[in-house]
C-alpha cells in the first residue's frame, strides 16, 4: 500500500517540507527534483504546483495533496478536506485574497467595478465574488506581476496576500477582502473509501497537525517541595494536569508541563518565587491533542 502524495511546489515548499521534518518524516528533494525522497516506504511524494492539485487529487492521480483553499475552490473539484493546516511562508495568519484598487481611484467597494476589468490569478472565485454581488465587470487572467497592471492596463486586482506590503510598495490599497485561505490536506474521494489509504492520510494529518500545535508550546520540568506544591500549581496553566512524579527524596516531585511559549517569560519568575528549583524549558516538535 503506497499513498501518492502532492506537496506543494513554490512559496510554500520550504515551510511544507519543515513541517513534515517536525512531524517526523525527513524528506529530501534535492535542488531541482520533483520527486522528494522520504523515510516512509508507504508515501510517495510529488512536487506539483497548488494551483493543479486539487485536480490531480480529484482524477486520483494523486490520492492525497496539500493545497489552498482557494485552489480548491477555484478549481471546483470535488475533494475530501481531511485536514485544514494553518501555515504560511511568511506569518501563521491566513492569506487573504484581496480587491485592490490604486490609492487615488475611485473604487470604494466591489460596486464599484461595474462595467470595469479586473486581472486576477483567480478567475472563478473572482468572477462568482461579482456575481453574488450582482456586478458586471471584466475578469482576466494574470500570469504574474499583478500588482504592477492598475491603473494603465485594468482597473482593479484581486490578489493574494499575507502581509499587504507589496500591494502598498505598489500604490494600491486593499478595498474588500473576498477570500482567506489555508492549506488544506484533501484526499481523493476512492482513495478514502480504501480502509489503508484511509488510515495512512488520517496518521499523516495527525502528525502535521500535532507539529502545527507544537510551533507555540514549550515542555518545562521543575522540582517543588511537596509542601510548595500546591502553590506551584497554581500559577502553572497547561494543557492538562502537569505530570507530577516522586523524587527519591520522598519531601520533593517533580513536575513537567506543556505550556504556551509567550507566557513562559511571565511564570518562570513567579515559579522561582513559589519554591520551584531546577527549572528546564525544552522545545517540543509534537503536540498530540
Amino acid at each position: 500500500m503506497v499513498i501518492k502524495l502532492g506537496l506543494p511546489k513554490g512559496s510554500l515548499e520550504a515551510a511544507t517540507m519543515e513541517l513534515f521534518g517536525k512531524a517526523g518524516f525527513v524528506l529530501d528533494s534535492g535542488e531541482r527534483s520533483y520527486f522528494p525522497r522520504v523515510d516512509d516506504p508507504e508515501i510517495e511524494p510529488m512536487l506539483l504546483r497548488p494551483q493543479e492539485m486539487a485536480r490531480y487529487v480529484a482524477d486520483g492521480i494523486l490520492d492525497a495533496g496539500i493545497t489552498g483553499y482557494d485552489w480548491i475552490q477555484e478549481s471546483g473539484c470535488t475533494v475530501v478536506e481531511v485536514t485544514e493546516l494553518r501555515y504560511s511562508k511568511a506569518t501563521r495568519n491566513a492569506v487573504r485574497w484581496v480587491l485592490a484598487a490604486p490609492i487615488e481611484s475611485d473604487i470604494q467597494s466591489v460596486k464599484d467595478l461595474q462595467g470595469k476589468r479586473v486581472a486576477t490569478e483567480l478567475v472563478q472565485v473572482t468572477k462568482k465574488y461579482l456575481a453574488d454581488n450582482r456586478v458586471d465587470a471584466e475578469v482576466e487572467f494574470s500570469w504574474g506581476a499583478t500588482e504592477v497592471k492598475p491603473p494603465f492596463l485594468v482597473d482593479a486586482i484581486v490578489e493574494a496576500t499575507e502581509t499587504g506590503t507589496s500591494l502598498r510598495a505598489n500604490g494600491l490599497r486593499i478595498v474588500e477582502t473576498i477570500l482567506e485561505s489555508t492549506p488544506r490536506l484533501i484526499a481523493n474521494k476512492q482513495s478514502w473509501q480504501d480502509e489503508a489509504k484511509r488510515t495512512k492520510i488520517e496518521n499523516v494529518a495527525l502528525l502535521l497537525r500535532g507539529a502545527l500545535d507544537a510551533r507555540d508550546t514549550v515542555g518545562l520540568k521543575m522540582n517543588v517541595a511537596k509542601e510548595n506544591l500546591d502553590k506551584v500549581l497554581s500559577i502553572l496553566p497547561a494543557m492538562r494536569n502537569p505530570t507530577v512524579t516522586p523524587l527519591s527524596d520522598t519531601g520533593w516531585v517533580a513536575l513537567d508541563s506543556v505550556i504556551e511559549e509567550r507566557v513562559v517569560r511571565e511564570i518562570i519568575p513567579k515559579l522561582l518565587q513559589a519554591g520551584a528549583e531546577g527549572i528546564v524549558e525544552y522545545p517540543l516538535n509534537k503536540v498530540i491533542r
